[in-house]
């Protein structure tokens, strides 16, 4: 059912946007077959604390969210397509080298490459596709959030069949993974090769860090966005840590994430749909940002938690998603320059990068310790994030 939906808003978007969509999904096919199984192949292949497991992972999303501005403004400068081969190229050999990593530097040297190779092409994609949903909101009156949901939606198709592809692999172990996701990046180098189109390098207005700063409402949106990103960020920790506690083991872990995958290919076009009438980007974000408060609160009011929080906490954060993600992409244009899409698109990821590693180790050791006072903790910050969504005119 979720595919029949997908398709049928691929089909109503142009070429290019269909193009971008199927990006997505083959970049997630090859990050989630690893990513799932990095927090556990790090505690228990390598034996590191939970802390370092922490600050591994948070550097991992640093490097690749911290760096977005730097993608974001190559895109700007000279389109898409360069950005997104060098980091599909970058991503290739950041999996090989992480396949045969054994120590603590020669993994984080590994994290930070693939995190960077993200920095190139995502802001590409990200800022095209805004672009694309800009433009035909102004000329069909269709919601920018629609084919933004869609774009959400393609990625998460790949976050589905990836974990499934990862989790076949790992009986062979934690190296014949990484070695997957390596091979699925070559494909995708090979075929946006033929298959990306160009664009006529322009040269966009300058940018210093005082236009950054001074955009007051971007700064809030990007605190607001931040919020999510850190609760999504935690997933990769609390979940494996809770099912360790609750079953002794991990088995579940690839079907939680495989649920939450399912959730967003099913609904989150035809919630696009209802959001884009019902709701302003804005309006949406925050509604987002409180679902994801009741997530991470509620599996502290049950009277058990283990695999049952686990399951509330995916199916709620999800839910969240879903609203917050594309609403927050969709108030950017809003709030900047259009013709620096791909730098304030970065930006935003870069800030609330660094929002992420702040707290990623306090975060890993309150996973590592587990209890009411884990979720009640990690409720604060979407509702600190909801609280900060900043108005705009069409809010």
């Amino acid at each position: 059912m979720g595919r029949a939906v997908v398709g049928r808003g691929v089909v109503r978007a142009d070429a290019l946007a269909r193009l971008l969509v199927g990006t997505q999904f083959a970049f997630n096919v090859g990050f989630y077959a690893v990513l799932p199984h990095l927090a556990a192949h790090l505690s228990g292949g390598l034996g590191l604390a939970g802390w370092l497991v922490g600050v591994v992972l948070g550097l991992r999303t640093f490097s690749q969210q911290g760096m977005f501005v730097v993608g974001g403004a190559l895109a700007d400068r000279f389109g898409p397509r360069p950005a997104v081969l060098v980091g599909c190229a970058l991503r290739v050999v950041g999996f090989g080298w992480l396949a045969f990593a054994s120590g603590t530097a020669s993994v984080i040297g590994a994290v930070l490459l693939i995190g960077f190779a993200a920095a190139l092409f995502s802001p590409a994609v990200e800022s095209e596709v805004a672009r694309q949903a800009l433009e035909r909101e102004q000329r069909t009156g269709e919601p920018r959030t629609r084919l933004l949901g869609t774009f959400h939606a393609g990625g998460q198709a790949g976050a589905l069949i990836g974990p499934v592809l990862g989790a076949l692999l790992l009986g062979q172990g934690f190296q014949a993974v990484a070695l997957a996701g390596a091979a699925v990046f070559v494909v995708i180098l090979v075929g946006h090769w033929f298959l990306m189109p160009g664009r006529e390098p322009v040269k966009p207005p300058p940018l210093t860090f005082r236009g950054v700063a001074g955009n007051r409402a971007f700064l809030l949106l990007c605190l607001a966005y931040g919020g999510y990103l850190v609760i999504y960020n935690q997933m990769y920790l609390t979940l494996p840590a809770e099912l360790e506690r609750a079953t002794g083991g991990q088995a579940a872990l690839g079907w939680l994430f495989a649920l939450s995958s399912v959730l967003v290919v099913a609904l989150q076009v035809p919630l696009s749909k209802w959001a884009g009438r019902a709701l302003t980007p804005a309006s949406a974000l925050r509604w987002g940002l409180g679902v994801l408060v009741v997530g991470c609160a509620l599996p502290a009011l049950l009277p058990t938690t283990g695999l049952t929080g686990s399951v509330v906490f995916v199916v709620l954060l999800t839910g969240g998603q879903m609203l917050a993600a594309p609403a927050a992409r969709a108030l950017v244009p809003d709030l900047v320059d259009e013709r620096l899409l791909g730098t304030f698109m970065g930006a935003m990821s870069s800030l609330s990068g660094l929002l992420v590693l702040a707290t990623s180790a306090p975060l890993g050791a309150v996973a590592e310790a587990g209890g009411a006072a884990m979720w009640l903790g990690m409720a604060v910050i979407p509702l600190v994030g909801l609280l900060l969504v900043p108005r705009t005119a069409r809010a």
